[in-house]
């Protein structure tokens, strides 16, 4: 843990060093009258491919380039400091044309799905571990289909046996459509659990109506209700986990080709600042 937190100390220190170099750059060639846009460009561009080629390299794991936690951390830790040569490429000014707003969406696309990616592949695998026991993302329709179909023999069977329809009119009514799919995935995400504390709050309200076995029916009802909550938080956190690339690496390959056009527009129209 010493040695995790020296080295992200010794990268955060590196990073606020080019940031501070990237700044100090930026405002000695607006003193000097140069076109400051072409430099923090090509820069911007430089630090675009290099960071698209981290999903190269991981294809290529026999080829001798390094090991592949040192080049995540380059990817991490370059990617914040390509967020400020962008600001510092963009200024304050609105993009004109459609090359800039989609060259500018296209980053804040792409920046901002690394960020979430950063965030949850840091803070996700422990929240998984803390709620329940992690189960594979491909088992977790087999499971879900396994609980409905124990709450729905259940249910039949108390309905036979207590020769009531409150507990089976109850479920089919507001719990049968919770356990047909997964339900709350953005609330997952977001870890709100309003919807679990609403959804057990009111089974609990049921109680009053009923008789002494029908509340352990239902008691055993709302811990199936707990097991399937519980799934659909493995199945957002995990998804989230496993498909936020399907978004972040399509959108880095469209700002590579846009920004290879813009170089040729730029160059074309307006020359070399030599």
């Amino acid at each position: 843990m010493k040695i995790f937190a020296a080295q992200r100390l010794r990268n955060i220190s590196i990073l606020a060093v080019l940031c501070g170099i990237a700044l100090f750059s930026e405002a000695v060639l607006a003193v000097s009258l140069r076109a400051a846009s072409f430099y923090s460009g090509g820069l911007l561009g430089a630090s675009i491919l290099v960071l698209a080629s981290y999903n190269l390299f991981k294809k290529v794991p026999f080829l001798p380039l390094g090991r592949s936690a040192l080049w995540l951390q380059v990817h991490i830790y370059l990617g914040l400091l390509t967020i400020l040569v962008f600001g510092l490429h963009v200024g304050a000014h609105l993009p004109r044309g459609w090359l800039g707003w989609s060259l500018e969406a296209l980053f804040v696309g792409v920046a901002g799905s690394g960020l979430i990616g950063l965030t949850i592949s840091r803070t996700y695998p422990a929240l998984l571990t803390a709620r329940g026991p992690e189960v594979i993302l491909e088992q977790i329709p087999i499971l879900r289909k396994h609980l409905r179909e124990q709450a729905d023999q259940l249910v039949l069977e108390a309905a036979a046996e207590l020769h009531s329809t409150y507990v089976a009119d109850y479920y089919t009514q507001r719990l049968r459509p919770f356990f047909d799919g997964s339900r709350n995935f953005w609330r997952h995400v977001t870890r709100t659990s309003h919807a679990r504390h609403a959804m057990l709050t009111e089974i609990d309200a049921q109680n009053r109506y009923l008789n002494d076995k029908e509340r352990v029916v239902l008691h055993t009802l709302r811990g199936l209700v707990k097991r399937k909550d519980d799934l659909d938080f493995q199945y957002a956190l995990q998804a989230m986990l496993k498909y936020w690339l399907f978004f972040h690496i399509p959108m880095t390959c469209c700002l590579l080709m846009f920004s290879a056009f813009h170089l040729l527009v730029v160059y074309a129209y307006a020359g070399v600042p030599w």
